[in-house]
């Protein structure tokens, strides 16, 4: 990186940390994993600053690094699950309204890839194009993945509200 370019980057970071912190714990269900997940992506996105901030959209273009990083250590052979942890209360805002161990419990049920297509759709907001592009699949695969996602979540919803889990 060039020297001119460090405020840039510094800014950058600054003002996006909590929002790349939450995504990647959405992922990984684990706020140490996250924090190691962004600081990963972090030191990838210095080496190449100038090749991202000409992005169209430097925002999806993260937001793409770090769900490769996470899908990559998820390929790890010693890596099967992420250890399970509650997200404490004073470390991060609400992921959601409601019951976050609930949530974070229902979306470790989604498979690694399933998972990533429902946390850039619905909680990231990028558009069936943007997640096919950041996650190198087609759009097709994206709309099934999201489909499926999300009808499992709702099975899982009713079922865990009917226990009283949810």
């Amino acid at each position: 990186m060039r020297r001119e370019d460090e405020p840039e980057y510094r800014e950058y970071v600054a003002a996006r940390m909590e929002s790349l912190r939450r995504t990647a714990f959405l992922l990984c269900h684990d706020w140490h994993a996250a924090d190691d997940l962004v600081s990963t992506v972090l030191l990838k996105l210095y080496r190449s600053w100038s090749r991202a901030r000409g992005a169209d959209n430097v925002d999806a273009y993260v937001r793409g690094m770090l769900t490769n990083a996470w899908l990559d250590e998820r390929r790890r052979p010693w890596r099967r699950e992420w250890p399970e942890a509650e997200p404490p209360e004073a470390q991060a805002p609400p992921v959601e309204p409601g019951d976050r161990s609930g949530i974070g419990r229902l979306l470790r049920s989604l498979g690694p890839r399933q998972r990533a297509v429902v946390v850039l759709r619905y909680y990231c907001d990028l558009s069936v194009e943007q997640t096919a592009h950041l996650l190198g699949i087609s759009e097709g695969t994206v709309k099934s993945q999201s489909a499926r996602g999300l009808e499992t979540l709702r099975g899982l919803a009713v079922d865990a509200h009917a226990e009283g889990r949810l």
